[in-house]
Formats: structure tokens, C-alpha cells, sequence
């Protein structure tokens, strides 16, 4: 490749353009494409790599625990769950037209690997998104507090067109949680969307947040648009540790039986 044009694409930070160009110009002479194919291809290369690379930026703000997709979910375990529902979600349609969304149940059931992988699906759209557990969320607030950054903390978690707040219920939450929660859901309704799990019915909430009136207030708002996903059935990591006790006791059960062979023999 002649290198006055590799530098001149790079200054111009091109550097999709620079990864194909080569290929691209076998496959133009090879191919005799036009102009404009060829021009349309290489188009095509630098939007792809910009996508990409606005994907891992996005997915690295948002705050994943872990990399989550539909695709890999295991649909077959919980037949409680629907399907049709979890996918329309993934269509973002709801982050467009400003509502919320509510998994209930259990502990285990997948709702943080659902709302992981919505919060991808969401990012592959190109919208922002922020991954925050209920404890985190608090911790943020705590900690900003102190150091009297409430308001940029706060539009730290106004911003994002989709803000998923994970493991509501999981045990009390320290005094002054249900204000925090509060201003998020009251600043975001109707403005952005918001994705809450919880593992405790909705009634239980002013206990969790030691504040029945703020509780009361965020359910009014955050139900107000909301689509609600329940889930009910086996967790997935009591059936991976049931398979591995069942493991283990046919390992020991065929150990004893060879060791009481040996012995015979």
C-alpha cells in the first residue's frame, strides 16, 4: 500500500478503511467493480469497525458483572419464563416510548443474566446503558454525599437511555435508600426507561427500604408505564450444585465399590 495514503488515513483516523483497503482493492480488480462498489465497500468497513468499537466502549461504561446474551440463556429450564415477552423487550422498543420493566422472582431464576442481556441488546442499538446493583446504587449516593457530589452522581444515573437497577430484596437496605431510589425513578419517569429486578413482592418494599412513603411514592411512578415479567420455578445455581452432589456421590458410590473389589480380590 503506498504509504502516503496509509498516512493520510490515518490522520484522518480512518483505521477501518486502513485494515481492509488492501483486500478491498484485490477484490475491486478482481471483480471489476465500479467506482462506487468499491468506494460503498470500503464505506461499509469503517462503519462495521466504528460500531464495534462503539460497542465495547458502551459496554464498558455500562458496568456489566458479566457478559450476557439471549442466546446463551437456557430457555428450557424455567418454561415459566416467556419467551416471546424477554425478545419483544430486546427489540428496545420500550427504552423509544419512555417505559419501564419489572422482573419478580426468586432468587436464581436468571433475571440478572435476562436484564444483562437486554442491556446488550440495547447497546447494539445504539443507546446507553448503566448497570447498577440496588447496593451500588446506594453506595454511589453514600459516598457522594460525603464529598458533596450528589448532583453529578445524579446525573451520572439520569443520563443513560436504560439504567438497570439488579437485586432489589435481596436484604434491608442502609437508612436513606428509599431517597435516593426515589429521585432516580422520580427524575427518569417518563423520560427514560429504567429496568429493576427484585426477588421480594412488591408489598415488601417499605421494609426493605425502611420507608413505607418512599416506597410507596416509587412503585406509584415506576409501575405507572411498566411491564412487568414474572418468573417463577428452580434456580439455576442450586440445579449446578444439585449435578454436582449427584457427581460427587456416584464418584464416592463407584470408589467404595472398586475399593471393595480390590479388597475381595
Amino acid at each position: 500500500m503506498n504509504d502516503g495514503l496509509l498516512g493520510a488515513l490515518k490522520k484522518l483516523r480512518l483505521s477501518g478503511l486502513c485494515q481492509t483497503l488492501e483486500v478491498r482493492l484485490q477484490e475491486a480488480s478482481g471483480n471489476q467493480l465500479s467506482h462506487a462498489e468499491f468506494l460503498e465497500l470500503l464505506i461499509q468497513d469503517e462503519l462495521a469497525v466504528r460500531q464495534d468499537r462503539m460497542i465495547q466502549r458502551r459496554m464498558k461504561a455500562a458496568g456489566f458483572r458479566e457478559m450476557r446474551t439471549l442466546e446463551d440463556f437456557d430457555w428450557q429450564f424455567n418454561p415459566s419464563i416467556k419467551r416471546k415477552q424477554v425478545f419483544d423487550l430486546a427489540t428496545c422498543r420500550f427504552i423509544r416510548e419512555g417505559r419501564d420493566v419489572l422482573l419478580l422472582g426468586p432468587p436464581g431464576v436468571g433475571k440478572s443474566h435476562l436484564v444483562q442481556a437486554l442491556g446488550y441488546q440495547a447497546i447494539r442499538a445504539g443507546l446507553v446503558v448503566y448497570y447498577r446493583s440496588i447496593f451500588d446504587v446506594v453506595r454511589d449516593f453514600l459516598q457522594e454525599e460525603a464529598f458533596a457530589g450528589q448532583d453529578k452522581m445524579l446525573t451520572k444515573y439520569l443520563k443513560p437511555d436504560l439504567l438497570i437497577i439488579d437485586d432489589m430484596g435481596i436484604k434491608q437496605l442502609p437508612r436513606r435508600s428509599g431517597e435516593f431510589l426515589f429521585e432516580i425513578i422520580l427524575r427518569r419517569y417518563e423520560t427514560r426507561s429504567t429496568m429493576m429486578t427484585s426477588n421480594r413482592p412488591l408489598e415488601d418494599w417499605g421494609k426493605l427500604l425502611a420507608d413505607v412513603p418512599s416506597a410507596t411514592a416509587i412503585l406509584d411512578r415506576f409501575l405507572h408505564h411498566a411491564e412487568i415479567l414474572s418468573i417463577t420455578g428452580r434456580s439455576y445455581r442450586l440445579k449446578d450444585r444439585a449435578g454436582n452432589g449427584a457427581i460427587a456421590k456416584k464418584t464416592a458410590e463407584k470408589s467404595e465399590k472398586e475399593t471393595c473389589q480390590e479388597a475381595v480380590g
